[in-house]
């Protein structure tokens, strides 16, 4: 077993950290081609809570050896993403919950559809579970579910923010309001001073994506990783609006192409398949390093995101400056104020 990787003593502990039994209230939500064991028992030995994707692996039994896999690499908590999706070709859910439970995993984070199905044979595990949501009522609906927590997307995430367009700086307030149950923050978090915002709207943990590609443990081409650093806040694209499926991705040709042809009149999903298709992101983008070569995935945070790092300094470094703010920054803003003793 790998101990935890990580320098920083400061904890900061959050119902969320409480319950999951991680030291740092940040996670890394489950990403196609890039959460394997490698990013994931990276993120977990520096004391954050990180998820196998466990459709990235072709079979259940590819996801059982991954996960076996994973733990040679860390002793510490890391859970498993179960994405359900209609898909042209079936996908053997069931057999990956299955393997998910005979495995021992006691943390999955659901997304997609509504994940009534397999809570029941979750429970009877005793494996919580997190479920991805993009608007509160979604997430009311997997409360009353008994989903153990809900990660709530705002606006700026990279993937599919649904159709409302609200961002987290409302979103998330109005999610921790209406539940009960942990709330974490995703989309648009990089930094320290994301986690102390998010910890001040009523999350009790944030969720980067973008940020853990861009570090030394993700398992991506450097092109890729030295693109976010490059990148600003303003290079990503809105995509499969007109399709009832809002995405955001990075920009380059493929998504300028894809947005040009769907603004078109009477254009369907299938004209622009072949080039938002996931297997020529994954082959030409992730694995080769064509940046131009297909469809791939980054959200607005890639502004905040200066360099490639470990993930034990991308942790390490918001946990202290989030420290550093809370002790420093805003108990100086309130001397001489009204605050009470």
């Amino acid at each position: 077993m790998t101990t935890r990787d990580r320098s920083v003593d400061i904890t900061i502990t959050t119902e969320f950290t409480r319950l999951f039994g991680i030291d740092h209230p940040v996670v890394c939500g489950g990403m196609t081609g890039v959460g394997t064991a490698d990013l994931i028992s990276a993120v977990a030995n520096a004391g954050a809570l990180g998820f196998i994707t466990a459709l990235t692996q072709p079979t259940p039994d590819a996801l059982a050896a991954e996960i076996a896999r994973c733990r040679t690499m860390t002793d510490r908590p890391f859970g498993v993403n179960l994405t359900i999706l209609p898909s042209l070709d079936p996908i053997p859910y069931a057999a990956y919950r299955d393997v998910i439970i005979d495995s021992g995993v006691k943390i999955v984070e659901t997304a997609g559809a509504n994940p009534a199905e397999y809570m029941p044979a979750f429970s009877a595990a005793g494996v919580k579970v997190i479920h991805k949501a993009v608007s509160v009522r979604h997430a009311i609906r997997a409360q009353a579910l008994g989903v153990d927590a809900v990660s709530i997307d705002g606006f700026e995430c990279a993937g599919h923010p649904g159709n409302d367009d609200v961002p987290g700086l409302v979103l998330i307030p109005v999610a921790a309001q209406a539940l009960q149950i942990p709330v974490i923050a995703s989309g648009g978090f990089a930094d320290g001073s994301g986690l102390v915002a998010a910890l001040a709207l009523g999350a009790s943990a944030i969720n980067m994506g973008t940020r853990f590609v861009a570090t030394d443990e993700a398992p991506v081409h450097d092109n890729v990783k030295n693109q976010i650093v490059a990148n600003d806040e303003r290079a990503t694209r809105i995509v499969f609006r007109e399709f009832g499926n809002t995405a955001r991705v990075a920009r380059n040709g493929i998504s300028d192409e894809i947005a040009e042809i769907s603004a078109r009149d009477g254009a369907t999903f299938a004209d622009v398949a072949h080039l938002a298709s996931g297997k020529r992101g994954r082959s030409s983008v992730l694995t080769d390093g064509d940046m131009e070569g297909g469809m791939w995935w980054a959200g607005q945070s890639q502004g905040l995101i200066g360099e490639v790092a470990s993930c034990a300094e991308v942790i390490d470094r918001i946990i202290t400056d989030a420290a550093r703010i809370i002790a420093g920054r805003l108990a100086t803003s309130l001397k001489g104020s009204h605050a009470p003793a």
